[in-house]
């Protein structure tokens, strides 16, 4: 067991949210660190077997955008049906061509670096989520769960 401790509450399911807490946990558990993240509520969906990850624009004002539209394209113009979809597909060729991995190849790097994930079990039932929606290898529980860990971490992070 390792002497130093990161635990990391997830709450966010979008595409530009999901990187933070696979990232950082991939990167911890490489430097020795033993890793948890308890996820909740939109958090969830990234813990989903099929990942339907979507990035929006709207209410993101630091997110760049091509064609340097975040400096002429009114941020009304974000909510058009389809822009979501759109700026999803953008970020991802962008991702892809910049060699950045998928946030699924980033969250079976950190199954294999053995981050414990636990999923909420109050966000489950309070969203009548399917447990066999869930990919292998994740825990169910609590907030006390997480406490019993979190109470000892040298590094807590809500992302």
């Amino acid at each position: 067991m390792s002497d130093k401790k990161l635990a990391i509450i997830a709450t966010k399911g979008t595409l530009d949210w999901a990187y933070p807490p696979f990232i950082l946990s991939s990167t911890a558990a490489a430097l020795g660190y033993e890793v948890q993240i308890f996820f909740t509520f939109y958090g969830l969906q990234l813990l989903k077997k099929k990942l339907a990850l979507q990035v929006s624009p709207l209410g993101n004002p630091g997110m760049p955008m091509p064609m340097a539209m975040d400096k002429w394209f009114p941020v009304l113009g974000t909510a058009i049906p389809g822009m979501q979809s759109i700026m999803t597909m953008m970020m991802k060729n962008k991702m892809k061509a910049k060699g950045v991995a998928s946030v699924g190849e980033l969250r079976d790097l950190c199954h294999e670096a053995e981050v414990r994930m636990i999923a909420c079990q109050m966000t489950v039932d309070l969203f009548d989520l399917n447990p066999k929606e869930f990919i292998d290898g994740i825990e169910f529980g609590g907030a006390a769960t997480f406490f019993e860990f979190a109470g000892e971490a040298d590094i807590t992070l809500y992302v």
